[in-house]
């Protein structure tokens, strides 16, 4: 009787104290306690699903929902005012029977328009986040795995060909660039025929020079990123929009390319933290190779801080577009942009107010549902940050 009571209490005691909880129902617990990161998710849902409809209504020669249909008979209307038919050939009455958000200067539907600029926006903050967390998981990820390393002179100067012949191509400079090219790959046959020279004990003094450590890897990334950093990014942005064809992929291109420095830093940050733990050291025990580990192990690890890096560049590449729309440097039309709609709004702020304050509110709501969403993330992804219980 007495072995029966003692195993039963074995059992109880070995029984779990807590219900199990996968990571995704931890996640969740966590995040929907933070309200505001909630009211973030729900609009950041909204936003997404408003901008696939926006290109569905408003792409093709014949479009649901025109955006770019010019009716002067009824520019300046209001919000929820109604077409006047009498004025408006059959093909310019509008689908929905209504001016949900009022018309432009020259008549265009401004809900038209505001639909087909979510499409845009969501694109250009998708497109050129994915551009920034890319470069930036690659040069963080070797600062922070291979950032003690040291870069030798044949490197150094195989790099720098291949950099130099790569900008004078850009440059039209065919044969200057090819050139270069090619001195670039011969560094590295020589590199290829100076390598058994180099674990030799007595060295010439030609191959002490060239496996000679100049600097390390850590160093050259993280200077450049602090040079990046230095130059205000917005006006970096402005002065090579201003200077190539005014194109939507070269806006992406270029916010892409001047925001992944905040990226770098993360990625590094958790990559020498995750460099010193047990699994990457049992991994290079069972000879693993660097790609492997940095990508199969590493990166995973370190995604958190990139996801809520990524989801406040969002916000910012949707108002950097915007900010350059509205200053005349962004997506040329005939797309129609939030910024570009409070651009051509301005001249009509006391006689059309809507025209401001549609396209205004539209990118508060949504930047600001991005930062919060982007916060909550941050709190339940990071267990320093969120609460214990």
């Amino acid at each position: 009787m007495q072995n029966t009571e003692t195993d039963a209490q074995d059992i109880q005691l070995d029984a779990p104290l807590a219900p199990k909880r996968t990571r995704l129902e931890e996640f969740w617990r966590l995040f929907r306690k933070n309200k505001l990161a909630i009211a973030g998710m729900v609009f950041f849902i909204l936003f997404f699903f408003l901008a696939i409809a926006g290109f569905g209504l408003t792409r093709g020669d014949n479009p649901l929902l025109d955006p770019a249909m010019v009716r002067l008979q009824d520019k300046l209307r209001p919000p929820l005012a109604k077409p006047n038919l009498e004025r408006l050939q059959a093909n310019e009455i509008p689908r929905l029977g209504v001016y949900i958000f009022g018309t432009d200067d020259l008549g265009r539907d401004v809900f038209a328009r505001m639909l087909q600029g979510s499409w845009v926006s969501l694109t250009v903050g998708f497109v050129a986040v994915g551009i920034a967390v890319l470069i930036g998981i690659f040069l963080g990820g070797i600062a922070g795995y291979y950032g003690n390393r040291h870069i030798r002179v044949g490197q150094l100067l195989a790099a720098a060909f291949f950099i130099v012949g790569a900008l004078l191509l850009v440059g039209k400079l065919i044969w200057s660039g090819s050139a270069l090219l090619i001195g670039g790959a011969g560094c590295i046959f020589i590199s290829i025929l100076m390598k058994k020279a180099a674990k030799a004990k007595t060295k010439s003094a030609g191959t002490r020079f060239w496996y000679f450590n100049t600097i390390s890897i850590d160093t050259v990334v993280m200077r450049f990123v602090d040079i990046m950093l230095c130059f205000p990014s917005f006006f970096l942005i402005l002065t090579v929009v201003a200077l190539l064809p005014a194109s939507i992929y070269n806006i992406m291109i270029v916010i892409g390319l001047t925001s992944w420095m905040g990226t770098t830093r993360f990625v590094r940050a958790e990559f020498l933290s995750l460099r010193e733990q047990d699994f990457v050291a049992a991994a290079r025990a069972l000879g693993l190779s660097n790609f492997r580990i940095i990508f199969r192990h590493m990166v995973p690890n370190a995604v958190a801080p990139v996801l809520v890096s990524a989801t406040i560049g969002i916000a910012t590449a949707i108002l950097t577009e915007a900010g350059l729309s509205f200053l005349g440097f962004g997506v040329p039309p005939p797309h129609a942009t939030w910024g570009n709609i409070l651009s051509d709004g301005q001249r009509f702020i006391f006689d059309a107010p809507w025209l401001t304050f549609v396209p205004g509110i539209a990118i508060l709501i949504v930047v600001l549902s991005f930062n919060l969403f982007g916060e909550g993330l941050r709190d339940v992804l990071n267990p320093k940050l969120r609460e214990r219980n």
